[in-house]
């Protein structure tokens, strides 16, 4: 292994086209969805039938038959199957913590390449037995003969027959994401309109990219789908004023279906490369993975579930020397835009840097001109575990089309937990 750190050269992704969940994708597996995303870089790169050090990739929503995802899933392509795979899972940042363990890897020698992914879909929810019905099932599956089988089903009772769904909320406070964001937009004083104008941007925004082809390299067609269909070109801030309240009907609840993302389906992936492989197979270098960083936050004793990015990015700021206005372009994953707004004014918040970031000023405001310039998860949508391959992909093209910069990626998650990235282009 070489003792020199390497440069973490950033290829290119490919994604299929994100879609509400129980809309166009609602028959496809994860597996389905992640095979397509993983081909879909394969393909543009001229990859089929070779052999990658690695595949990391992950979904939040699974079934037990999905054992090692990312390595079944690349079986599915036309990678060579001598390709190992693995998966993980860190909530909304698992494809950017995929692409960071892959890039430091790559740093360090141990690998010259890999393919970080991500997937999702709420329309296949792993829909499971009670405890107790499946424990009789178990017995059943041991059971030697007959009688024992039979008798794994004494005391049985129909109510024990009830499915037991995925559940929405925060397991440690049984919140859901939304409920815990309109608290954030309370402390934070973020306003309903506020909220309405980032999301009508963020659609416009993707609209003008899907229009000047920026996504025709991106996005490849699938499932008889060619674009994200959450995205809405005409949308406006009279349509989503009239939409009425999703986490909370109390008179200061802020949170609409307009102004959150939907629940949706997709898959997405990303090759990252040392500099020397790139060359040697004659591809392209996008820009270059400099910087990441995890963080989480006490959300279970009142701190904001999704305020943890503001920690991860000031911590990176910290290591790297840099300030927050040392960035030509910010993208900032809009789970909910008031998660975006509350992050935003967290950083201009002298006191809220002082007293939780441990800086003795505040970092500062951005300028939002420079904010998810081809829109972001509100317009395009957010299959959980898809979303950080999106970014990395997506502001790696960016950078690669203004010719030069550095990049900033934010990624709240379930848990509490926030995942950002530093990506640049000398």
């Amino acid at each position: 292994m070489s003792s020199k750190i390497r440069r973490i050269a950033i290829v290119g992704g490919s994604r299929i086209p994100f879609c509400r969940s129980n809309t166009l994708h609602a028959g496809k597996t994860n597996m389905d969805m992640l095979s397509a995303a993983i081909e879909g870089t394969v393909r543009r790169f001229g990859l089929e039938g070779q052999q990658l050090d690695e595949v990391m990739a992950g979904a939040v929503t699974t079934h037990s038959r999905d054992w090692n995802l990312a390595r079944e899933a690349l079986q599915s392509t036309s990678l060579s199957p001598l390709t190992p795979g693995v998966t993980l899972q860190q909530a909304c940042g698992t494809s950017l913590q995929a692409a960071l363990l892959i890039g430091a890897r790559i740093a360090t020698g141990q690998i010259d390449c890999g393919i970080a992914a991500g997937t999702d879909t709420t329309s296949d929810p792993p829909i499971v037995f009670s405890p107790r019905f499946s424990r009789r099932l178990a017995r059943v599956g041991a059971a030697k003969s007959v009688r024992q089988r039979l008798q794994a089903f004494k005391g049985f009772s129909i109510s024990e027959l009830k499915p037991v769904t995925p559940a929405a909320g925060e397991v440690r406070t049984g919140l859901s994401m939304g409920a815990h964001c309109e608290r954030m937009a309370r402390e934070w004083n973020i306003s309903r309109e506020a909220q309405d104008q980032l999301a009508v941007e963020s659609h416009h925004k993707a609209a003008q990219a899907y229009d000047s082809g920026f996504f025709d390299d991106l996005v490849q067609p699938w499932n008889g789908v060619a674009r994200d269909n959450n995205l809405r070109a005409d949308t406006s801030l009279e349509k989503l004023a009239g939409l009425r309240t999703a986490f909370s009907r109390s008179a200061d609840a802020t949170l609409t279906a307009g102004n959150s993302t939907p629940l949706t389906d997709g898959a997405a992936s990303v090759l990252l490369a040392s500099e020397e492989w790139a060359q040697q197979h004659d591809l392209p270098i996008l820009a270059y993975l400099t910087m990441g960083r995890s963080s989480a936050v006490d959300y279970v004793h009142d701190e904001g579930l999704l305020m943890a990015p503001t920690v991860a990015v000031a911590e990176m700021l910290q290591r790297t020397g840099l300030t927050l206005q040392d960035f030509d372009f910010y993208e900032i994953h809009e789970a909910f835009a008031a998660q975006v707004l509350c992050t935003l004014a967290a950083w201009e918040s002298p006191a809220y840097c002082q007293q939780r970031l441990g800086l003795d000023h505040a970092l500062g405001a951005i300028d939002r001109n420079r904010l998810n310039v081809k829109g972001s998860s509100l317009a395009i949508g957010h299959p959980f575990a898809a979303t950080g391959a999106r970014m990395v992909a997506t502001l790696a093209e960016i950078l690669h089309q203004a010719g030069s910069g550095r990049g900033l990626i934010s990624i709240c998650t379930a848990g509490g937990m926030g995942v950002a990235a530093i990506l640049e282009r000398p």
